[in-house]
């Protein structure tokens, strides 16, 4: 066994991979979209397991509450203030010298997608919200990429791996706008769902990339571990009225599909518009465990953090104050909201 290949011995061992699949692991680029909870996950075990080159994507940094549940991280993190591309890099590196790890500073969007995603063999799906999502999903069906989704909230989660042209996509499972609104900043999240989910994703990836395409799941897998559930839904045929997989017509590459902010200038407030309404009282209840609120029969007033408030009105509108930066304001909305 060549000496490069010896620390994956074991895994070389395994029958389905041997020193073949190994050696299309080490020829193989991985985008992960993400350093939270799952894309911490995710990249530890790629780079354990010999992937050739991961690029990785995220645009926040490191605060205490993420050591509970995002593996790279530490109070030295904290301390530093370190964006989490670049702290996970350095706890990477120190996994495996032989990997090539490209770290970005950055919000994913339509302005980069295509620079992204150009040279990957497969899209790890690392974010936290459904908008990111269907970006990913979009562009991987257009440039024929598999991707890897996964989320995951309180004690649930969900996996699908999507190959475009043999199974459906994201959009024809789930809708734009469905989404029950709670994320991990409102409802929590438990560190074993988000282990269990990013090891489905990297096992579906595995596979895939060294050569064992007849052993993918072909399902969505959801899974509560606190409750002891698990499910699986046949991905069966495509939706044929899916605007990707019938039409090719990918939405969320379109431009318009990104205009969502809005700097409201001399007023340190961006307005976010993704929902169609707002029910301002089920949002005075979710939000009022970790805000000072305040509703009128228009809007709904919450004090979030010093500095940072937001203002939500019935048409679905959404002011973050405090802030002329959109990458911010995207973070606390995704973080706070949701999809």
């Amino acid at each position: 066994m060549d000496s490069d290949l010896s620390r994956y011995s074991r895994q070389i061992l395994f029958e389905p991979i041997r020193e073949s699949g190994q050696l299309r692991l080490s020829d193989s680029t991985a985008l992960v979209v993400g350093a939270g909870a799952l894309g911490t996950v995710v990249c530890s075990q790629l780079v354990r397991a010999g992937i050739g080159k991961l690029r990785l994507i995220d645009r926040d940094y490191v605060e205490m509450s993420n050591l509970q549940r995002q593996m790279l991280f530490d109070e030295e993190d904290v301390k530093h203030v370190l964006p989490k591309a670049v702290a996970a890099k350095n706890k990477l590196e120190k996994m495996n010298s032989q990997v090539v790890i490209e770290p970005i500073v950055g919000n994913i969007s339509i302005e980069n997608i295509n620079d992204l995603i150009k040279d990957a063999d497969v899209v790890l799906d690392g974010t936290d919200n459904f908008s990111t999502r269907y970006l990913l999903n979009d562009a991987c069906f257009k440039y024929k990429i598999p991707f890897s989704y996964g989320g995951v909230v309180s004690s649930r989660g969900m996996t699908a791996f999507f190959i475009p042209g043999k199974t459906p996509c994201l959009r024809c499972i789930t809708r734009e706008g469905e989404g029950d609104g709670q994320t991990c900043d409102t409802v929590g999240v438990i560190s074993p769902a988000v282990d269990m989910i990013s090891s489905f994703q990297v096992t579906e990836t595995l596979k895939y990339l060294t050569g064992n395409q007849l052993a993918l799941r072909q399902t969505l897998k959801t899974i509560d571990v606190w409750h002891n559930r698990h499910y699986d839904m046949k991905l069966s045929n495509s939706d044929p009225e899916c605007l990707v997989c019938w039409r090719n017509e990918f939405p969320a590459l379109q431009k318009t599909a990104q205009n969502e902010e809005t700097v409201l200038c001399g007023r340190d407030t961006v307005q976010i518009h993704r929902k169609s309404d707002i029910d301002l009282e089920q949002w005075e209840n979710r939000l009022g465990q970790i805000a000072d609120i305040k509703r009128t029969p228009f809007l709904l007033k919450a004090a979030l953090q010093e500095g940072i408030h937001f203002v939500m009105f019935k048409d679905g509108r959404v002011l973050v104050q405090g802030t002329e930066d959109p990458v911010q304001a995207r973070t606390l909305y995704d973080r706070y909201i949701g999809s």
